[in-house]
């Protein structure tokens, strides 16, 4: 049976309607899911590890009695690692490899510079103490996950590195622990869901609170997130994964075809979304599409994600394309033309861009070294990948000299007094020296 998916012109007087209705993305909270998850994080406050092991033995199906069972040791780590098939072990170690060589280039420096009257102004950078990763368990089961929240804290300085992870009926995922031993994890627990945020934000006797907590995970994970905001960092709140092509028909459709799948097979609510100025070219993907999907292990779910959020775009010409994908601001951008880097120039809004026919976005998922923890929704208009300068701290430096106290004293006092806080005024004008000397 053929897929029907939209077709949009750019041409069509009601375009920018069509559009927007086509990314409109349904982000009304669910008031049952959040009183549920309110719940669980106030008895997680309140009582710590039991709680914790409660909730585990409830949703995960296990038989945990202490705490302490709920820690994966490192022994049990190291493990996973030399028990992998070597065609594991190299690609997850060649993968973490370009992570960290990335991560490294994104480091913040502490910096600091003198006025000419002695005053020294600057900026210290410095790692979070403690960040918990969160990682999804059972099925959905994401190693590449572990790699791009692990390395960037780990290369960021942070200490305490503390990994949660749902282990359902206690069977654990070797993949997902090898990567925590080759990223430096320092801790695992085995817990998941709502009471895993919650233990991370709060700590108990067992699990330590960190600084901020990252990683991916259902509607309970991210809604727990979204209410612990404040007593700890978070990452983002991300909704469902995206990717817009941009082609100028010269690349072969299949290819095309399949990188629309790369992302529509995440879920039914993933977007993928292809701009092009050749009708032809779109014809002949859609013609690969229906190809290519009897072929795909989740051809269901690629099926609703096309159907009900995937779209084929006609517009002009390519910059009419850069126009539309500013518009659009998606995670995933792939410009697979015949000169990305010109057309690159033009795009303002992204989360990551994977330029030429040969970029395919799935190697940016696991192994090209930039991070695949990117903006969606839109998000990307004003947010940025996560990276090494998320698990790093910027605290500004102020060193005045005794003439630059005099100078600023002054300004100071006029605008404290000017905002009637003569506290403040007077605080500065102590250091003024004329006032020093009365």
């Amino acid at each position: 049976m053929p897929i029907t998916i939209k077709k949009l012109t750019t041409q069509s007087p009601d375009f920018n309607q069509q559009l927007n209705q086509l990314l409109a993305w349904d982000e009304t909270d669910d008031l049952d899911i959040q009183q549920r998850v309110l719940a669980i994080l106030a008895d997680v406050r309140k009582n710590g590890d039991e709680a914790v092991i409660n909730y585990t033995n409830r949703f995960d199906h296990r038989s945990i009695s202490n705490a302490n069972e709920l820690e994966l040791s490192k022994t049990a780590l190291k493990a996973a690692w030399e028990n992998l098939p070597a065609a594991q072990s190299e690609a997850l170690q060649t993968a973490a490899g370009r992570i960290r060589a990335y991560a490294e280039h994104q480091k913040m420096q502490s910096w600091q510079y003198e006025e000419a009257d002695g005053t020294v102004l600057g900026q210290k950078i410095t790692p979070l103490d403690s960040v918990g990763l969160y990682v999804p368990g059972g099925k959905a089961a994401y190693p590449s996950s572990v790699l791009m929240n692990a390395i960037p804290a780990k290369v960021a300085g942070v200490a305490d590195l503390i990994m949660v992870v749902p282990t359902p009926n206690g069977e654990t995922n070797g993949l997902v622990l090898a990567a925590a031993y080759i990223a430096g994890v320092d801790r695992v627990f085995s817990i998941g869901g709502a009471q895993a945020v919650a233990a991370l934000a709060y700590g108990t006797a067992t699990i330590p609170k960190v600084a901020k907590i990252v990683g991916p995970g259902n509607i309970y994970v991210a809604t727990a997130k979204k209410l612990v905001f404040g007593q700890v960092g978070i990452d983002m709140i991300a909704g469902p994964s995206e990717i817009l092509v941009i082609c100028d028909g010269k690349t072969n459709p299949d290819w095309i075809a399949m990188d629309l799948f790369s992302q529509a097979e995440h879920d039914e609510n993933a977007q993928s979304i292809l701009l092009s100025d050749d009708a032809d070219f779109l014809a002949a993907v859609e013609t690969s599409i229906n190809k290519l999907l009897p072929t795909m292990e989740r051809a269901d779910i690629i099926r609703v994600s096309l159907s009900t959020r995937g779209a084929l775009i006609k517009v002009q010409n390519l910059d009419e394309a850069v126009e539309v994908a500013n518009l659009i601001a998606p995670e995933h951008l792939e410009l697979s033309v015949a000169n990305p880097e010109s057309l690159c120039e033009k795009i303002r809004h992204a989360g990551a861009i994977f330029m030429g026919r040969y970029t395919a976005e799935a190697l940016g998922d696991y192994c090209a070294g930039p991070n695949h923890v990117l903006p969606t929704s839109s998000t990307a208009r004003f947010s940025s990948p996560l990276g090494v300068y998320d698990f790093q701290k910027r605290t500004s430096l102020i060193n005045c000299s005794e003439s630059g106290a005099d100078k600023l004293g002054k300004i100071a006092s006029v605008l404290a007094r000017g905002e009637s806080l003569t506290a403040h005024a007077r605080s500065a004008e102590y250091r003024i020296k004329a006032s020093r000397k009365q």
